[in-house]
């Protein structure tokens, strides 16, 4: 086990897929790039995936459920940290802090609000580490979106390299950041990415997912269905903006439906949804990409990568592990980074991203 001044710090993250935990466990030399020391995924189970998903929309009793549901996840979050650690032989004494996130259920920025489910004291109490939380609020106070956060750790994975790159996170929904060789750092939410493909597999099939895009492979584009998506006026409006499941649901999707289209059709032209609405805010916002880094779980739906690869050519479409951090990992590594970042108190956001007043530290500590 480990010994000494606490080094480590462990990221936790569970998305907008609402399909469990991503933990990771981070280091940093104090003059050195982040080492990815060890990670662990844990799922949710069926029943409590259905709960998270009751909460992104109005419904009965949902303080009740909200509070259950935040217990259930922090032990949750406990367990993976627990996990985790074993695996990378390290006691919680070496852990600094964990940078906890907590499940995204109402993103309601033009109100002032984003709620995430979790408890952080009853993770710190069980983790026995310092745990930060609540990263969002700090910039949602400062007039930002409290979205994205992510693209203040891909400038600091991913950023100055000589390069002009762009990253895009292909979660339940799509961010991309725009890391230009020198400039601005600048990113924003394009809109769906597995959400609406999940959700429609799973309507018609009972799967949580489209194994590796099999289903949208299968089926043929609905041309007029994918104009009438993208005339939505979310996909116009310009950054920042950030979005989520309280916008972008089943009721949207049905609203456009003519309910005579073949479901594997209706998926082929989500998947052309995700991959235009990603390759539109390229080549708006950031002209002159010289390289794209794709991370999160649209990484391993090989239909939505070749989509993206054919319509961004020339361009070369790579995922982040070219670059050292494996793509499954990048946003447990990033509130890992968002923890430290608190410890430091040093700033967690990018004010040209959220459209916050300026750079502000973010979270907010529960010790041990």
């Amino acid at each position: 086990m480990s010994t000494g001044a606490p080094r480590f710090y462990a990221g936790l993250m569970s998305g907008t897929s609402v399909d469990g935990v991503d933990a990771a466990l981070c280091e940093w030399p104090d003059h050195g790039r982040l080492s990815l020391i060890g990670t662990h995924y844990q799922p949710f189970s069926d029943g409590l995936r259905e709960r998270l998903l009751t909460l992104c929309a109005p419904s009965h009793n949902e303080l009740e459920v909200a509070g259950a549901c935040g217990r259930e996840i922090a032990s949750e979050y406990a367990n993976a940290t627990a996990a985790l650690l074993t695996a990378a032989r390290v006691g919680p004494d070496a852990v600094r802090a964990i940078g906890c996130h907590g499940q995204t259920v109402r993103h309601r920025p033009e109100a002032g609000f984003s709620i995430q489910v979790v408890n952080p004291a009853l993770l710190a109490e069980l983790a026995g580490i310092d745990v930060i939380a609540d990263f969002r609020n700090r910039d949602l106070a400062a007039g930002g979106q409290g979205a994205p956060l992510v693209p203040a750790f891909h400038a600091a994975a991913f950023g100055r390299t000589g390069k002009h790159r762009v990253v895009v996170n292909i979660g339940g929904f799509a961010n991309i950041t725009d890391l230009p060789s020198a400039g601005v750092v600048r990113g924003f939410d394009t809109g769906p990415g597995n959400a609406l493909l999940d959700l429609w597999i799973h309507r018609h099939r009972g799967a949580r997912y489209d194994d590796k895009g099999a289903l949208a492979a299968s089926g043929t584009l609905l041309p007029r269905l994918l104009e009438r998506l993208l005339a939505d006026p979310y996909f116009s409006l310009a950054p920042p903006k950030s979005t989520g499941r309280e916008y972008f649901n089943g009721g949207w999707l049905d609203r456009h439906l003519l309910g005579e289209e073949a479901p594997a059709d209706v998926q082929t032209t989500l998947a052309a949804l995700t991959t235009e609405t990603i390759a539109r805010s390229i080549d708006t916002y950031c002209p002159g990409a010289q390289e794209i880094l794709v991370c999160g779980g649209g990484v391993r739906n090989d239909d939505l990568m070749q989509r993206l690869c054919a319509r961004l050519a020339p361009v070369g479409v790579d995922s982040t592990a070219a670059c050292g951090i494996d793509p499954d990992w990048v946003e447990a590594v990033a509130f890992a980074w968002l923890a430290r970042q608190w410890v430091l108190r040093l700033p967690g956001n990018v004010a040209e991203v959220t459209g916050a007043k300026g750079p502000r530290v973010l979270g907010a500590c529960y010790p041990a």
